[in-house]
């Protein structure tokens, strides 16, 4: 049987079993509709309202302010669509980076349609956006900014609480995308003074499909999903029960366990990082070089096609990625690379490692092992 080694944690994670006993359940025995007033649904309302808990606990806010919803897109447009068509009396200027997840962007041309205005804020290249560049886009006109908390692709960190803070300080409402940055990065919204916040339960070790978006209770905003009175009348549906019973399970997890396993991955992450430049020729690091997520690992191989090098990478049981899951059927160069100043013949030799739990030392030595053999091979032919 062929060896496998998964590095592409940033697009997906396994469900750990212990999030996977936590759910199992309510697939069977506690099946019952949380909108319903008999005892089956008044577990499964329970358990939601342990889940509701379980998050708030984790990211500094109260119970009411979390909302359930299927994943990280659809949070990011609740987020967007919501809050902007809901203060459109206040201001029609919304402000992002052009290295947001598109989940954000696509949405924000939604919102173009609709008659508001877009600032798509540049970043250096390390993948950085300044405060100051922030501040100098607001207009009177500016009700809500949204800035990732981490890239997907090149895994570099905000100054989030910065960014909060002055956002705070003018009454503009601030969103992150903190999708990446759950289980990797301490997060406190009532300190970093984030207004609203989307995650994904299947970076964490949870199922997928479910995901949740916190949302100050002081910020007003609009329903996006309509039909029923589920999570406040704010989104319609039948709750995903074990769904959210496993993002509960997760983050719950990931939050306890978060020290221990951010340094894990940073070492992991820096022997990986110095064996692979110390011996591949023409190669860069991609993204900040200490502001970033413990386990993501964005090189650009000169000369080197990253599809061939996937196929090798994959043939020898490596499975690793060019960048977002979201985009890797697009020929197109990664939006966040060319944002941070990269040749598109570069940003098509870019390739994204992103480590995860169960990866070892061993395992980083049979990727570099390999990453240099067929390096060598391609650039022979």
């Amino acid at each position: 049987m062929k060896k496998i080694i998964y590095v592409d944690h940033s697009a997906t994670t396994y469900v750990k079993k212990e999030v996977l006993n936590e759910m199992l359940p309510y697939f069977t025995e506690k099946y019952g509709n949380a909108s319903s007033v008999y005892s089956k649904g008044i577990e499964s309302k329970e358990a939601i309202d342990k889940a509701r808990s379980q998050v708030s606990d984790a990211i500094g806010c109260t119970d009411s302010e979390i909302y359930f919803t299927a994943g990280g897109s659809e949070s990011d447009n609740l987020a967007l669509l919501g809050i902007a068509r809901a203060n459109k009396d206040k201001g029609n200027h919304i402000i992002t980076t052009k290295i947001e997840h598109l989940g954000i962007l696509e949405t924000c041309k939604r919102l173009e349609k609709e008659g508001f205005e877009v600032t798509y804020l540049d970043v250096d290249n390390t993948g950085l956006v300044h405060i100051k560049d922030v501040e100098k886009a607001i207009t009177p006109k500016t009700i809500l900014i949204s800035v990732m908390f981490a890239n997907n692709e090149i895994g570099t960190l905000q100054p989030i609480e910065d960014i909060g803070k002055m956002c705070r300080s003018k009454g503009i409402y601030f969103h992150t995308d903190a999708v990446q940055a759950i289980g990797n990065v301490h997060i406190n919204t009532e300190k970093m003074c984030i207004d609203a916040l989307s995650l994904s339960a299947h970076k964490f070790y949870g199922p997928k499909g479910v995901g949740a978006l916190y949302i100050r209770n002081e910020v007003k905003f609009d329903s996006i999903i309509t039909g029923g009175h589920q999570e406040k009348n704010k989104r319609a549906g039948t709750e995903n029960v074990p769904g959210i019973v496993g993002l509960g399970a997760a983050i719950e997890l990931a939050n306890k366990n978060i020290d221990t396993y951010n340094e894990k991955l940073y070492n992991l992450r820096e022997y990986c990082i110095e064996k692979i430049m110390k011996n591949i020729s023409d190669i860069t690091l991609n993204g900040h070089r200490t502001k970033r997520l413990p386990g993501n690992i964005n090189i650009s191989i000169i000369g080197i096609p990253v599809g061939s090098l996937l196929i090798m990478l994959d043939d020898v049981g490596i499975c690793a990625s060019s960048g977002s899951a979201c985009t890797s059927g697009s020929v197109n160069p990664s939006h966040v690379l060319v944002a941070i100043g990269m040749k598109s013949e570069v940003s098509h030799c870019s390739l994204r490692i992103t480590l995860g739990e169960s990866n070892t030392y061993e395992d980083i030595d049979y990727i570099v092992y390999n990453l240099i053999r067929i390096v060598n091979k391609l650039r022979m032919t």
